[in-house]
């Protein structure tokens, strides 16, 4: 079985998932249930120099190390810098930026997506952690968390006011061949002394469990991958 996490929140229910009774705990990514967060739309930090766009004319292009972001803007921008090679599994996950700057409306936002590409029904495990909900950094600084909640953060800074608590669950999620489901996520900084988000790099992994009739692990797998703040 794999890990699973910390919060009560309401149920994020997209898709076929069933609660174990079952616990595991994952300190490193304390990820795993439903809490959520504002939603936000699409965005993208590119740029280059006075072309009219909105960046800082200051030579640098964005969306790469050293790069800009739009003014007025209450956050850094988010780049996808690594993903991972897809896992040697019947299921497929990918990742993708829908909001890469932070502004005072809504936190950096990704999308996670995961692709049953076997021609079988599969169960997959554990259900929030697949889609990184409740997932820290490896360093624990960040943490992705459903957006379709509200946690306690100020505007434009997005650092948590507390720590999100997850209920200790083990849950599944039954994608059936060829089916896709994906979630989103948002970007919080972890409570602390800083200020906001922290720019940096930051790896972001997570355990992917295909399970048997009987819900034991039949193969396992981790993938993940590295968000830039600039």
């Amino acid at each position: 079985m794999s890990p699973t996490r910390r919060t009560m929140l309401k149920a994020a229910g997209v898709l076929s998932i069933s609660t174990i009774a079952g616990c595991t705990s994952n300190a490193a990514n304390p990820g795993g249930d439903d809490s959520g967060t504002p939603d936000g739309g699409d965005g993208s930090d590119s740029g280059g120099d006075g072309d009219g766009s909105g960046l800082p004319t200051d030579g640098n292009d964005s969306g790469g190390a050293g790069g800009t972001r739009p003014e007025g803007t209450g956050g850094p921008g988010a780049v996808l810098s690594n993903t991972d090679e897809s896992p040697e599994l019947p299921v497929v996950p990918s990742v993708e930026l829908t909001e890469a700057v932070a502004t005072d409306d809504h936190p950096p936002q990704l999308r996670v997506t995961v692709t049953n590409k076997s021609d079988r029904t599969v169960g997959i495990g554990e259900g929030r952690d697949v889609f990184f909900q409740y997932v820290s950094d490896t360093d624990g600084e960040l943490i992705l968390l459903p957006a379709d909640g509200e946690y306690d953060a100020e505007a434009g800074c997005w650092r948590l006011a507390e720590s999100i608590a997850v209920t200790e669950e083990y849950r599944t999620v039954a994608l059936e061949p060829g089916e896709s489901t994906a979630k989103l996520v948002n970007l919080y900084a972890t409570p602390g002394e800083d200020a906001c988000l922290p720019v940096g790099e930051f790896r972001f992994e997570a355990t992917y469990n295909v399970l048997s009739e009987s819900m034991e692990s039949q193969q396992q797998a981790t993938w993940g991958f590295s968000l830039s703040l600039e």
